[in-house]
């Protein structure tokens, strides 16, 4: 529920009041409980973040599961890994 500020007509006193959006207030003054008031114009807020932050740490998955991904210093690609095979190859096929 949002807060809106309120301006008394009668003494110009300026207070704010927290009500639903939807609801139809009848708002009295603070100082001289005058009914004629009238709601200001918002410059509305930004997004309030309460507690201890958020962090880098707050999003990565658990235990490494997240593969490295290369750094901007590194000029070259990592090497590709040859598979070696104790198999051994495969006879060619005998003429006809």
């Amino acid at each position: 529920m949002p807060t809106y500020s309120y301006e008394c007509g009668k003494c110009g006193h300026v207070f704010d009041v927290f009500h639903a959006m939807s609801a139809t207030p009848k708002v009295h003054c603070e100082s001289c409980k005058s009914a004629r008031t009238k709601k200001l114009l918002g410059i509305g807020s930004g997004i309030i973040f309460k507690g201890s932050g958020f962090y880098e740490t707050d999003y990565k998955d658990k235990k490494g599961t997240r593969p490295e991904k290369p750094t901007s210093t590194d000029s070259k690609p990592p090497a590709k890994e040859t598979a070696k095979s104790d198999a051994k190859p495969a006879k060619p096929a005998p003429a006809k």
